[in-house]
């Protein structure tokens, strides 16, 4: 079985309350919090696609796209 690769991750800032669990839990440092205290995407290119960041979300606010 192929590894799954990153299409995209999709963030509803809208729903982000800024607690950082994500940022946190991701193993490659791919999310960080912005002046907004809203998580985003910084190094897209080091996802591994474990979707931790998107089962450990509170507020439901990230989606992480792979392609087939």
């Amino acid at each position: 079985m192929a590894k799954p690769k990153l299409k995209q991750h999709h963030i509803n800032r809208d729903w982000c309350k800024g607690c950082g669990i994500c940022v946190e839990l991701c193993p490659k440092k791919v999310l960080a919090l912005d002046e907004q205290d809203k998580v985003t995407v910084v190094r897209p290119q080091d996802c591994i696609c474990c979707r931790l960041c998107e089962l450990r979300c509170p507020d439901f606010a990230i989606e992480v796209e792979t392609q087939e």
